[in-house]
């Protein structure tokens, strides 16, 4: 007896020494990228033109795993990878085919994965770069994670991701920005926040600037991606107050409509991930959050992943753009793919810069 109870004692210790060891490499490979520059690739040479009509697609693409069948287990769902090498195969395709088929001047592309568990490994930027081939690009890493070892059936495993640019204008210099995240445990099933600048000569001498972001969605309380949000549209104050034009777009993980309750309907569950842009929280900046919206056809940007699309799912639009007094926005529209290829839908919006 005494030597079957110093056995399970040993397996317990040793159990106990495991699960400390990896707690400590979680925490000790935990870090931030930081502020970086980011060398612009490709040969594009347009100078955008006051007046002229131009159009920006932004598109979180779910790391290419989010078919409408598809439940991602930290938005309650059951999968941690994508379904298999061969459908995230053919998913990328349906992406980037539908991408090309918008014809835009400038694409923000979202969850963007390379050398991932979740994704066996692809690099998703070279079915962007393969397709978009008129394009100068940028990317900016936003994820780096050490091995996650949940769930247990299926290990999320190592996750490598970030926002990518595309312009078919010159992208003179780009830079990758840090944004603040929260400070605890929370810190670790987060993305390392950011957002891209890239900086495009207008022919009038002064400069567009275009920011790609992603903010935080897996918080306590939602301050911390409020004031992600106050960072940058402080950039963008300064950059406007130099005579510059600033178009930000992507995911905000915030109820950009104030409440898609009212236009999608009510939700057959209670969730709290994605709250409205606080009141107040764009005063004193030259610019406005453009929520795409038709109120006669309402589709929304975004569905919930915790199963399957369905009928009763949460689904909200939290995907936009915020653009500087000096941008006049002509349309802006949700591209409904009834969530085909990720839990998000691409947003588009139609502009000028002033003459």
């Amino acid at each position: 007896m005494k030597k079957a109870l110093k056995i399970i004692g040993i397996i317990l210790l040793v159990l106990i020494l495991v699960a400390a060891g990896y707690v400590a490499y979680v925490f000790i490979a935990y870090h931030r990228i930081g502020n970086t520059k980011i060398t612009p690739e490709g040969t594009a040479k347009n100078e955008m033109i006051g007046g002229s009509e131009y159009t920006v697609v932004s598109y979180n693409i779910g790391f290419g795993a989010y078919e409408s069948d598809y439940g991602f287990f930290m938005d309650g769902g059951d999968q941690s990878w994508a379904w298999s090498k061969e459908r995230l195969d053919t998913n990328l395709k349906n992406i980037t085919a539908l991408l090309k088929e918008q014809n835009a001047d400038i694409y923000l592309i979202q969850e963007v994965d390379f050398d991932s568990t979740r994704t066996y490994g692809f690099d998703e930027r070279d079915y962007l770069t393969a397709e978009l081939t008129d394009k100068e690009y940028t990317f900016a890493q936003n994820f780096n994670s050490p091995f996650l070892f949940y769930p247990f059936t299926q290990p999320h495993g190592i996750a490598r991701s970030g926002i990518m640019t595309f312009s078919r204008f010159d992208i003179t210099e780009a830079e990758r920005v840090e944004l603040p995240v929260e400070t605890g445990v929370t810190k670790l099933v987060d993305l390392d926040r950011c957002y891209s600048k890239n900086r495009i000569k207008a022919e009038d001498g002064h400069d567009f600037v275009l920011y790609n972001f992603h903010l935080s969605a897996y918080t306590t309380d939602g301050k911390i991606a409020t004031q992600q949000l106050t960072l940058l549209l402080s950039d963008m104050e300064e950059e406007y107050k130099k005579g510059n034009y600033c178009i930000a777009g992507g995911d905000f993980n915030k109820d950009i409509l104030g409440n898609s309750e009212a236009y999608f309907g009510k939700a057959d569950k209670e969730y709290t991930w994605a709250q409205p842009i606080p009141e107040g929280t764009l005063d004193g900046f030259h610019a406005t959050v453009v929520a795409p919206l038709d109120k006669d056809d309402p589709i929304p940007s975004c569905r919930n992943a915790d199963s399957a699309y369905h009928k009763g799912q949460l689904v909200l639009t939290i995907d936009g753009f915020i653009v500087s007094d000096n941008v006049t926005v002509m349309s802006s529209a949700v591209i409904n793919t009834e969530f085909a290829y990720s839990d998000h839908n691409p947003v588009k919006m139609t502009f000028t810069i002033s003459k």
